[in-house]
């Protein structure tokens, strides 16, 4: 069996979570890279990684590096995965994967032209809850899909120069806890949604702080979608159905749901661990590599769009 090993750009909050708790029965996490090569040296030493690049060049451009982990600010997102997949690298990006669909359509590009795997960190499109609970719903025990809720507030200190409201770094509740919610969202519905309607208040930087998005697909499923930088909400994700319904508590990183029947029966289905949610990342993006797994590029294509719509909604008001 190969030994894949991972080379990892950028130092951030993730990047620690990822390293801290990285387990892998058939991959290494082997070298690291960014700006500061004392802030590379320490975090290797830390976290026991053999390699630190003093350059991302360098870490690139080492044959022994097999993927690439992308754990940087958004704004840089896709300038390091073109410069990986050019270097023949697959990449695992920390979301949002791209700021734009135009982006990502020309990263995907990229990826097919070198036959190589693409695909966006997303809890959600890995846990295995969510597996499980499409398991329930393919087996038809609750009826056609009618409205999924998709809420994600969360407190940000108004720091103008900080990554969440710098537009210079990709900034705004859409971008970072968007695709939480809109991920939700799509994982659920059969078909690919479109942006019915839009609103959203912009902070003192332009980015956006707060929005309300309406989503509807052909199958006539429809989404709602509730961001806001100002106040902490409640991460309950209910997916409504005709004999029932489902609640998500805490659902980017879930390992328990609650199924509520029409004729008030309910079932606990609790699958996978939430501790390990980075590690079924790493699990589904080598599966994905070998060719056992489709991945979920497909599915944040269909996110991305929609996060393109509605910044256009955005921009005409």
């Amino acid at each position: 069996m190969k030994t894949y090993r991972w080379g990892m750009i950028g130092l951030g909050d993730i990047a620690h979570q990822f390293a801290a708790g990285f387990q892998s029965s058939n991959s290494e996490l082997y070298g690291v890279s960014a700006r500061n090569l004392q802030k590379v040296e320490t975090f290797a030493e830390q976290y026991k990684v053999p390699k630190a690049y003093a350059t991302t060049e360098a870490l690139l451009a080492d044959p022994a590096i097999d993927i690439v982990y992308i754990a940087v600010p958004n704004d840089l997102h896709h300038e390091f995965i073109m410069q990986s997949l050019i270097a023949g690298k697959h990449v695992l990006c920390e979301k949002a994967i791209t700021t734009n669909a135009d982006e990502l359509a020309e990263e995907l590009a990229l990826a097919k032209e070198k036959g190589l795997i693409l695909e966006e960190a997303m809890t959600i499109f890995n846990m295995p809850l969510y597996a499980a609970l499409k398991e329930q719903i393919n087996a038809g025990r609750l009826g056609k899909l009618k409205m999924i809720q998709a809420p994600f507030g969360s407190y940000k200190d108004p720091d103008p120069t900080n990554r969440f409201f710098n537009p210079d770094l990709g900034g705004g509740a859409l971008l970072d806890i968007g695709t939480y919610a809109v991920s939700f969202a799509r994982f659920f519905m059969s078909e690919a949604p479109e942006v019915i309607f839009s609103d959203m208040k912009p902070f003192s930087t332009g980015v956006d702080e707060q929005s309300v998005t309406i989503l509807r697909n052909p199958a006539d499923e429809m989404a709602n979608v509730t961001l806001t930088f100002q106040a902490k909400m409640p991460k309950t994700g209910i997916v409504a159905f005709e004999e029932g319904y489902i609640t998500v508590d805490e659902y980017p990183r879930a390992d328990l749901a609650m199924i509520h029947f029409r004729n008030g029966q309910t079932e606990t289905i609790a699958v996978g661990d939430t501790n390990q949610a980075l590690n079924y990342e790493i699990e589904n993006m080598l599966k994905t590599i070998e060719g056992t797994s489709e991945g979920s590029i497909h599915l944040t294509t269909d996110v991305i769009e929609v996060l393109d719509q509605m910044q256009a909604f955005w921009a005409q008001q």
